[in-house]
């Protein structure tokens, strides 16, 4: 039995309640509310790391999602929101590390299959916490297909990927530069080193020529990586150094003689057109140094402390420390030229946020280039579509440009890479194995599999079809791969969306999903991301709790246009969610208005049976809000499908706020209460509208409208507008004599209540109000809703007479009808010219003295440009506001 409506709208009443209902009915499944014959439709949930919580990123990522699998679902499709979790590899190892260590311990102390049990230990206790929250928002994915992209059937796609990709020979093991955590203790892929631009130093340091006849100088921003130096190149096309070239140079600090050699790679012009060359140590200089045949001294640990290779003074220090004596003895010796500040990008750990170091290392590399091209003529041929279109150019370029993937990680969780090493002597053996090999396969010697895991990402960017069963032929993975739509921040356009579009095309052989839905991220009303480091973060739990999920949805979608940020103020919540908030009250009180007078099932508008509602029974109002309403299905549908939520809840919110509680219930309230004929119709026509409003409103705010519509006369207690049919636009709503006509009296109400605000007219006072149109179809509208006006604008009466008056109120409308409203019997007219009379010749002093100021010739030359600026302001606003109040009193006839 479903309860009566409570007089309050109170979201914690109903929320938690109504999710379990959808959920235990399997409502959110694709089988459960379409036939095996309709189309589906596919979003793939971007995995939560499964140690993370609820963020506003997230709330807003997963409303954007719901809204648009809500509207797709109640479309007809068979509508498929795939939900999962990551397991997150250097994320989750971070914080079982951070256990251990409160405990005294380190991961080393556990050892490799303690330490990995201990992470699972800790998995399978927080669980997919995240999961659970992303329910209170209202999220709608399919549970029962949930995945964990470190669960046997994931890994085993996730193996044979791998061995795939070596057979082909586009998995290889590599000695090249990798960008290095040396917190994490593990190498990065491009993407995940986050260039952020910081403050440093430029230091300029003299290498004095071997043959002492004077010395080089190379700029650097990591002077420590000198001790690493192998050589300095210069460009071959430089006259300043074409003679050195060939020759030598002294190392400073080390003591080392390294050659001079000639690069194009070099650009003569910057600083001095001299580089020196590490190529341990910087990607360009181990380019140069193979080209050159040059050796690669790897002057760092793992920890970013000097190693062994550089000398014993320096050894042990941390690469900061390095720096600073490094620098010094460039100073004592005379060969330090210059320091000046540099503002420079400088990668970062995109997980703990330290300096990544450049290292030379052996790791594995997936090659990219064969993998990128068809990735980059899907898009160029049609096939891939973002939202915003310029997402596109950014995809696209970094497509053109990619490097080789690094995907080996220094890690102990995560998919162990599949590779073994024979240990017998003489054979060496390197097998690549989608089963565990406990001997080698050639010799039948004891084996090694190789320590590293795979990059977290490796795994995430086959969920498409791996999450549906992949490798096997299974019937998820032909009735929902391809998918369709992908929403994501743009800030994993590279770590994620693109890759997962290479790898869909390299396996299955069509793109994933064809169009991209990059929505914008959530700032502070300083326009900074929220993020934990800085404090600003909103928790999207602590909205819900104290305005409703729905308030939450409906403010995020509201409040972004496509591709633009969400701006929220973290210190003045009840301004951030006021919209949701005060929308949900407004429709919740509109709703048990309607619902409280409707008195049994309303009366069809439309269809076969007895009691249909004829057009010739409709009045003016009732055909104006059905055309509105039909007007809002157009429109609405249009938003959602073209991804502008924002107009779309624009577009439902004025419909129900404006349309139907400020104008329709208003003027249909002497029908509904019997005070006029034709309640029957009203309660018909409100009970229509009202019903599409729901379900236009549903995909944004879907707990409040489910209460609502489940409690409409008749209704079956077991349906749900989370699969009701969408509504669909009808021709014979079409009625623009009724929008004009019903839009006139709406005017001409809207004018009269202006002029009793400006004028300060009690609202119990009734006033007289004269209208004069040529336009029979005017004045027939009016007359016909002559009540309405007369009620709606607190009239004593509505004429249609010549007015002989002369003091009161005027307005014109839009299609020139003017309106005259007397004030003599409303207010004193006297007093009321009085004070006008005062308020302007305060603004003649006002404006002569302000004018004898800006008159004033220093003052204004002296006088700093803004505060000029600020009075001159003045004087105009002054001046318009005498215009207006003189404009008055000739209105009122003051003398």
């Amino acid at each position: 039995m479903i309860e009566p409506l409570a007089p309050q709208y109170n979201p914690s009443s109903i929320e938690s309640e109504l999710y379990h209902w959808w959920n235990e009915r399997g409502l959110f499944s694709p089988e459960s509310h379409a036939p095996g014959s309709a189309e589906p439709y596919v979003i793939m949930m971007p995995p939560p790391n499964v140690t993370a919580m609820l963020h506003m990123g997230h709330g807003l990522n997963n409303t954007v999602q719901d809204v648009l699998i809500r509207f797709e679902r109640m479309r007809g499709r068979r509508a498929l929101w795939l939900p999962g979790t990551d397991h997150a590899g250097i994320a989750t190892q971070n914080v079982v590390e951070r256990e251990l260590a409160q405990e005294g311990l380190t991961r080393f102390d556990l050892g490799r299959d303690a330490f990995v049990e201990r992470v699972w230990q800790h998995v399978h206790q927080t669980g997919a916490a995240i999961l659970e929250q992303l329910k209170t928002i209202g999220a709608s994915a399919d549970w029962a297909r949930t995945y964990f992209t470190l669960e046997e059937r994931l890994s085993r796609s996730v193996r044979e990927v791998f061995v795939r990709l070596y057979e082909e020979g586009l998995v290889y093991r590599g000695h090249y530069i990798i960008n290095w955590c040396p917190r994490c203790l593990t190498a990065l892929s491009n993407e995940e080193a986050e260039k952020e631009d910081v403050d440093g130093k430029l230091w300029h340091l003299r290498y004095p020529l071997a043959d002492g006849t004077g010395y080089l100088t190379v700029a650097t921003t990591r002077p420590e990586t000198m001790l690493g130096d192998t050589a300095v190149a210069v460009h071959p096309d430089d006259e300043r150094y074409r003679r050195l070239v060939g020759s030598k140079v002294r190392l400073p600090v080390v003591d080392r003689l390294i050659p001079i050699v000639a690069d194009s790679a070099v650009d003569p012009a910057f600083g001095s057109g001299a580089v020196k060359v590490t190529p341990a140590h910087d990607p360009a200089d181990f380019e140069i140094g193979r080209r050159h045949g040059l050796a690669s001294i790897d002057i760092m640990t793992p920890e970013a402390r000097i190693s062994l290779a550089a000398p014993e003074r320096f050894q042990g220090l941390d690469r900061y420390e390095a720096r600073r004596r490094i620098v010094a003895e460039f100073e004592s010796a005379g060969l330090l030229e210059a320091v000046e500040d540099h503002r420079h990008a400088v990668g970062h750990c995109y997980r703990c946020d330290t300096v990544v170091e450049p290292r030379l290392s052996e790791q594995w590399f997936v090659r990219m280039e064969p993998l990128a091209r068809p990735a980059l003529e899907a898009y160029r041929n049609g096939t891939l579509q973002f939202v915003p279109d310029r997402r596109g150019d950014d995809y696209s370029t970094w497509l053109e440009g990619i490097r080789d993937w690094c995907i080996s990680r220094q890690l102990w969780w995560g998919h162990r890479i599949p590779v073994w090493y024979c240990e017998a002597p003489g054979c060496g053996r390197t097998s690549v194995s989608r089963t565990d090999l406990e001997v080698c396969p050639g010799c039948g010697g004891a084996v090694r599999q190789d320590d590293d895991v795979l990059d977290t990402w490796f795994s995430s960017w086959l969920v498409p079809f791996s999450s549906l069963g992949w490798p096997d032929s299974t019937s998820d993975l032909s009735t929902f791969y391809p998918g369709h739509t992908l929403v994501s921040a743009p800030d994993i356009i590279f770590f994620w969306v693109a890759r997962m579009i290479m790898s869909g095309l390299h396996f299955m052989g069509e793109v994933p999903y064809t169009r991209i839905y990059l929505h914008g991220v959530v700032r502070d009303n300083l326009h900074r991301k929220m993020s934990k480091s800085l404090g600003n973060g909103i928790d999207p739990l602590e909205v819900v709790e104290r305005y409703g999920a729905d308030a939450l949805r409906y403010s995020l979608v509201s409040g972004m246009s496509v591709g633009t940020d969400v701006i929220l103020d973290p210190n003045n919540l009840d301004t951030s969610f006021a919209p949701g908030r005060n929308f949900a009250n407004k429709l919740w009180n509109a709703g048990r208005f309607i619902l409280l007078n409707l008195d049994g099932v309303p009366r069809p508008l439309a269809g076969q049976q007895a009691g249909v509602v004829g057009p010739d029974e409709l009045t003016l109002a009732d055909r104006w809000i059905i055309a509105r309403c039909d007007a809002t299905v157009r429109e609405a549908t249009d938003a959602y499908q073209r991804f502008r939520l924002n107009d779309a809840a624009g577009a439902v919110y004025h419909f129900i706020w404006s349309d139907l509680a400020d104008w329709y219930i208003e003027q249909v309230k002497p029908r509904l209460y019997g005070d006029v004929p034709g309640g029957d119709v009203a309660r018909a026509v409100a009970a229509q509208t009202f019903d599409v409003a729901l379900r236009l409103l549903h995909p944004i705010m879907p707990f409040i409208t489910e209460a609502l519509w489940r409690r409409f006369p008749g209704r079956d207690e077991e349906a749900s507008i989370s699969v009701a049919p969408w509504p669909t636009p009808d021709p014979r709503a079409h009625a623009p004599e009724a929008l004009t006509s019903f839009g006139l009296v709406q005017e001409l109400v809207s004018a009269i209540r202006v002029i009793r605000a400006e004028y300060g007219i009690q609202p119990g006072q009734a006033v007289l109000a004269f209208v004069s149109s040529e336009n029979p179809k005017t004045v027939a509208a009016f007359q016909s809703e002559r009540a309405t006006i007369v009620r709606l604008a607190k009239l004593s009466d509505l004429s249609f007479d010549e007015h002989r008056e002369r003091g009161g109120g005027h307005a014109v409308l839009s299609e020139g009808t003017a309106l005259f409203v007397p004030l003599g019997d409303a207010i004193d007219l006297r007093r009321e010219c009085g004070r006008l009379s005062s308020e302007v010749e305060r603004l003649i002093r006002l404006v002569e003295s302000q004018e004898r100021k800006l008159g004033n010739e220093q003052f204004v030359s002296r006088a700093p440009s803004d505060v000029v600026q600020r009075e001159r302001q003045k004087l105009t606003t002054w001046k318009e506001q005498y215009d207006v109040l003189v404009k008055k009193r000739e209105l009122l006839g003051c003398s």
